[in-house]
C-alpha cells in the first residue's frame, strides 16, 4: 500500500464562513473520489484542526500501490475536484509519499 499525506494552507483573505464552505466543499470532493478511481482505497481529509495547528487541511489517501498513486494524480475526477474545490484557494501545498 502506498499513502499520500498532503497538507494545505488556504489563502488568507478566506475567513469565517467562506473558509468553511471551501474546506467543506473541498472534503466532499475529495473523499467522494474513492470508489470512482481505480487503486483508491480510501480518502480522508481532515478540516477542523486545533488551534496549534498552522495547516487548515489535510488529505490522507491510501493506495494499492504507487502506480494506482500516479494514475490518481493524472486521472479527470480528480483534476476536476482539485480545480474546482481545491487550487483556486490554496496559498502552500506539502506533500509526503510513502509505502507501508
Amino acid at each position: 500500500m502506498v499513502r499520500h499525506i498532503v497538507i494545505w494552507k488556504l489563502k488568507e483573505d478566506l475567513t469565517g464562513e467562506r473558509l468553511n464552505l471551501v474546506k467543506k466543499n473541498a472534503k466532499e470532493a475529495l473523499e467522494g473520489l474513492t470508489g470512482q478511481i481505480p487503486g483508491l482505497v480510501s480518502a480522508a481529509v481532515w478540516i477542523d484542526g486545533l488551534p496549534s495547528s498552522n495547516a487548515d487541511m489535510m488529505l490522507d489517501t491510501v493506495f494499492t500501490d504507487e502506480a494506482a498513486l500516479q494514475q490518481y494524480q493524472k486521472h479527470p475526477l480528480h483534476q476536476q475536484a482539485a480545480d474546482t474545490y481545491v487550487r483556486p484557494y490554496t496559498h502552500g501545498r506539502m506533500c509526503m509519499d510513502f509505502e507501508q
